[in-house]
């Protein structure tokens, strides 16, 4: 759940789905070093609170679809994204991920690529389980709602 709470327009975890040489607010970077063999890239959405086995797992699915099906790269986007107005962000093709696990399950509900990395039985058992994960996050009252609203009443 408190992986979402970071992902908030201005602050440093990139919140636009794009990529960049320069731009270090981009979701993906591929730094230029100067040598073809050496390049790295970086993918900045993973926090801490991930298991890096099944994240290793479809990052490699996915690099691996966009190359079998040869799907085009979008332009990069060197400036900063969090100056962009929703025209603007439209106009570049940019999309935005999801802020709350509600969102994330759905996306991951309808994403074949991400479902095959993962593979039918555990994709099924991770999405229950991460329902399951919302209902009780969604159920709890907590003490910042308290202090907003009970005096209010």
């Amino acid at each position: 759940m408190n992986s979402y709470k970071r992902l908030v327009r201005g602050f440093e975890a990139p919140i636009f789905i794009s990529w960049a040489r320069t731009n270090r607010g981009a979701l993906i970077r591929v730094p230029h070093v100067g040598r073809a063999e050496a390049t790295r890239v970086e993918l900045r959405s993973p926090d801490p609170s991930c298991n890096p086995y099944l994240a290793f797992a479809v990052m490699l699915r996915c690099g691996i679809d966009g190359i079998e099906r040869r799907l085009p790269l979008p332009a990069p986007v060197e400036e900063s994204l969090y100056g962009f107005d929703e025209t603007e962000l439209e106009r570049r093709n940019v999309g935005v991920l999801p802020d709350n696990l509600k969102d994330a399950i759905d996306a991951l509900e309808s994403d074949e690529v991400v479902i095959d990395a993962l593979g039918d039985h555990l994709a099924e058992r991770f999405i229950a389980a991460k329902r399951l994960e919302w209902q009780a996050y969604r159920g709890q009252v907590t003490p910042w709602e308290l202090d907003q609203y009970l005096e209010r009443c």
